[in-house]
């Protein structure tokens, strides 16, 4: 659907220049849910503005639903634009407009029928869950509810594609999941391709089934979340998947020793992968090995029907049966750490 090829973009200050985009290509199927995550300046921004070009990239081919978008006049640009909606990180509604007036704008602006404005903004406040709210002004509403108007109003002309500029950077976690929520019951229920930047990995896990990565200017890596989760060669992709050693629990911590001693028990860091489910590696432990153990820490997280995640454990065997489940973990690429003995 979305064909992103070769995409260049420098910005000229002054004396200076600066390359936001160098060579970028992605693909974007239709009715996908694609993430886009990057550091500040990394080029996120440009390269999602480039999409409906309010920013022309320098060189490349923007081809949506077969149309290249770089090749259009102004006047086939503005009309392929109102199918395209856009929601920003600051909301950008009219404060001397009601909810109402403020979704009704691009309707207004195309010179729909009153009739057809009220039919439709009482339909599009009734998705986004604010029927009640049409009458109040933007200064009376929460950054959650400012959020939905927004989404309301990028969707009153019916469009195929729907770009998301940081869209839940300004909100608390809690507002930031009901708004996800509500983007993916918008893709489900509207059938509205989603292609959304962040610099929050929890918002790619959230929503996202696809993901590129882009670090000045670049493409890092694209691919399924499951397999950007599982690639952590990539530097890049360090800083974004949570890699920190999990904590010893604090009356384990006064006793542990770095070297086993008799009578003490390996205090073992396990790395999940999709290959493998806690359900299986703890069976594997207890019933095959017949190691007994302790569950110290869990931070797992599922994804379809893989799992991503760390357990800390503390295995309670006999030396030679710990060293068996060490040895299985090794053999099935499943990373461990021993972090001590107590």
């Amino acid at each position: 659907m979305i064909e992103i090829k070769n995409i260049s973009k420098t910005f000229h200050q002054k004396k200076q220049s600066f390359k936001a985009l160098d060579d970028i290509s992605l693909n974007v199927e239709q009715g996908d849910i694609v993430g886009i995550i990057g550091f500040s300046g990394a080029g996120k921004s440009t390269l999602i503005r480039t999409v409906n070009l309010l920013e022309k990239p320098d060189n490349g081919q923007i081809i949506i639903n077969g149309k290249d978008f770089t090749r259009l006049s102004s006047k086939e640009l503005a009309k392929e634009r109102k199918k395209i909606g856009m929601i920003f990180q600051h909301f950008n509604l009219l404060s001397s407009r009601t909810v109402f007036e403020n979704v009704a704008l691009p309707l207004e602006l195309d010179s729909i029928s009153k009739d057809k404005i009220r039919k439709k903004v009482n339909e599009l406040l009734k998705i986004v869950g604010l029927e009640d709210k049409a009458h109040d002004y933007p200064k009376s509403l929460s950054g959650g509810q400012k959020q939905r108007v927004a989404i309301a109003r990028a969707l009153a002309n019916d469009p195929y594609l729907l770009l998301c500029d940081e869209a839940t950077s300004a909100l608390d976690p809690a507002t930031t999941q009901s708004i996800l929520q509500l983007l993916r019951d918008i893709n489900r229920r509207l059938g509205i391709t989603i292609l959304l930047i962040t610099h929050e990995m929890e918002v790619i896990r959230s929503i996202c089934n696809h993901v590129a990565v882009i670090d000045k200017g670049k493409l890092i890596t694209k691919g399924t979340l499951s397999e950007i989760i599982t690639d952590k060669k990539n530097p890049i992709l360090k800083q974004f998947i949570n890699t920190d050693i999990m904590t010893i629990p604090q009356e384990l911590n006064k006793k542990i020793q770095k070297e086993p001693r008799e009578g003490l028990f390996p205090l073992v860091e396990i790395e999940l992968n999709e290959n493998i489910t806690v359900e299986k590696l703890l069976s594997k432990i207890y019933d095959d090995y017949k190691i007994p153990y302790r569950l110290l820490k869990a931070d797992v997280e599922y994804l379809g029907n893989s799992n991503f995640g760390k357990l800390l454990l503390q295995l309670q065997g006999k030396s030679e049966e710990n060293q068996k489940a060490i040895y299985f973990f090794n053999q099935n690429k499943i990373q461990n750490t021993v972090r001590g003995y107590a």
